[in-house]
């Protein structure tokens, strides 16, 4: 009897689980949580680029357009890698520091968070301002919005400093060398605000990643307290 309680504790536990039941190892969930978050990201860059495509923020070469997204082809497994780095980075970094976030933790915001930053994408190609600098200061205004509403946490804002700062060297360094361009550069070789919508991609991302790992975060505390 001792022996059979266990299994069947479990087993309870792991069917809260998002995965299936039968899968508790943490290796094969984190592969599985990359995996949605690469595909969530592969999806996200095809559709935000075709907008800045169709409005003539960005320009490709026509020698690497090869999809009917318009997009090089490089540019959806780049952007899938990056955002399932960050949904991964995000609640380990949390388990580090001994806080779990728990803020606003459910579905509902966050398909409310992945919202807002489409529309702040929408913003910088389609509404007109005056000049870059007053569209550059509306999307960071939006940005931090973003993460107030619906992350609040320190190392989420810091973590998405740090890494809308790399993005943005990386692109300045991809345009330098002529894989794209945008139109009407005011920062160097990219548009100022785009370190805006690096921010807001790395919160959103966040937020997804750490609403996947919940439910694996859930199952440790209950498998730690049963022990």
């Amino acid at each position: 009897m001792s022996l059979t309680l266990p299994a069947m504790s479990d087993s309870r536990v792991a069917s809260k689980g998002p995965y299936i039941s039968v899968i508790t190892n943490r290796t094969t969930n984190v592969v599985i949580r990359g995996a949605m978050l690469f595909a969530v990201g592969v999806f996200l860059a095809l559709v935000l680029n075709l907008l800045q495509v169709q409005r003539n923020v960005t320009l490709f070469p026509p020698d690497v357009i090869s999809s009917i997204f318009s997009s090089a082809w490089w540019v959806p497994p780049c952007c899938g890698t990056a955002s399932a780095m960050i949904g991964l980075l995000y609640p380990c970094i949390d388990r580090q520091l001994g806080e779990p976030h728990n803020f606003k933790r459910e579905w509902s915001s966050v398909m409310r968070c992945v919202a807002v930053f489409v529309g702040i994408n929408h913003a910088s190609a389609k509404v007109d301002f005056a000049n870059n600098i007053q569209l550059s200061l509306t999307l960071a205004a939006l940005s931090i919005g973003l993460w107030w509403t619906f992350d609040r946490s320190r190392s989420g804002f810091g973590l998405g400093v740090a890494i809308a700062l790399l993005a943005t060297m990386t692109t300045q360094l991809l345009v330098y060398n002529g894989l794209f361009q945008y139109t009407s550069p005011d920062f160097l070789y990219i548009r100022s605000w785009l370190p805006c919508i690096f921010f807001a991609g790395v919160i959103t991302m966040g937020n997804i990643g750490r609403q996947l790992a919940l439910y694996e975060y859930k199952l440790i505390q209950e498998k730690t307290h049963q022990d």
